[in-house]
């Protein structure tokens, strides 16, 4: 019965290993179009560059998988093989002790599992702790501290979008309920849905900015109708190009802020008749990929009776 749980709490640990995983699979993908977006037609050198990033990404996050599932099993084996050599050791100490002993002071074998779960869960938080700590340091809160503290300056604060492949529709939707807009009954797969329109009805003005994501070549029309169905139909990311296409489908500014450099606003010709949408643009918020936020107003924190 022991040796059951222990393969069934494996298992169970695997198939949580594998959706993490797949989700940071899905993150890649979404990082590796930004970053094949980000190299302009005929710049031999950048489309290298990128070539040679998403290439070391793939490997990076390849290896690292195999090494968490190769260390997840060995410790699973080792687990169960330690157990099952204690309850050998146990079963002899019992046979000369049992007698000697309380049955109220008698641990059980699914209390003994419990402790050992609630110690790994400790040493995980303090691992945890130990990250967070490390963070302060790097990239990603020198990035957030300085958008929190533009934003601030402005009486705003950032409002959390979730990291599904949706962030810039879905930063755009709350933004739209958030000013009150005409268009606050749109949700963002109806913002999609827009913008896909707009690319295709307007492919002259939008298909020489685009690129062959594996070749850097020109691309075709076949591709860009490809394109605007992923825009509409997928959760593929959405970056510059979207961000126009939503800008004059709604005839309405939208201003991203970033950590570096003043704010940039697409649609500057609507400013006159229209406040603009705010969102803020984060390289380094998630690992593998960029992300936007919408905002809100900002609240003082109440200070601690």
């Amino acid at each position: 019965m022991a040796d059951n749980s222990e393969e069934s709490e494996m298992l169970d640990a695997l198939a949580e290993l594998e959706k993490k995983f797949k989700q940071e699979r899905k993150e890649l993908q979404a990082r590796i179009q930004g970053l094949k977006k980000s190299a302009t037609k005929g710049d031999k050198k950048k489309k290298k560059e990128v070539q040679e990033e998403i290439v070391n990404l793939e490997a990076d996050l390849e290896r690292r998988h195999k090494e968490e599932e190769d260390n997840l099993k060995k410790n699973s084996a080792q687990k169960i093989e330690t157990e099952h050599d204690q309850g050998k050791g146990d079963e002899n100490v019992l046979q000369n002790s049992e007698e000697n002993v309380p049955s109220s002071a008698r641990v059980s074998k699914a209390e003994k599992r419990r402790q050992k779960k609630v110690a790994a869960s400790k040493d995980r938080d303090a691992r945890i702790l130990e990250q967070e700590d490390l963070n302060l340091l790097g990239p990603r809160h020198k990035e957030m501290i300085a958008i929190v503290e533009k934003l601030k300056k402005r009486g705003l604060a950032i409002h959390t979008i979730v990291a599904d492949g949706n962030c810039l529709y879905s930063a755009v939707e709350h933004q739209l309920k958030e000013t009150d807009s005409e268009h606050a009954m749109l949700d963002y797969k109806m913002i999609r849905k827009l913008t896909a329109d707009y690319l295709r009805n307007n492919r002259d003005e939008f298909l020489p900015f685009l690129s062959n994501q594996d070749t850097g070549d020109a691309m075709s029309e076949t591709e860009f109708d490809a394109y605007c169905q992923k825009v509409e139909k997928t959760t593929a990311w959405g970056g510059q190009i979207e961000l126009r296409a939503i800008s004059d489908s709604l005839k309405c500014p939208i201003e991203v802020i970033q950590a570096v450099g003043p704010p940039m606003t697409i649609g500057e010709p609507y400013l006159a008749s229209k406040k603009p949408l705010i969102v803020t643009f984060h390289r380094y918020l998630y690992r593998l990929g960029e992300h936007y936020n919408s905002v809100g107003p900002y609240v003082e924190d109440e200070p601690e009776n």
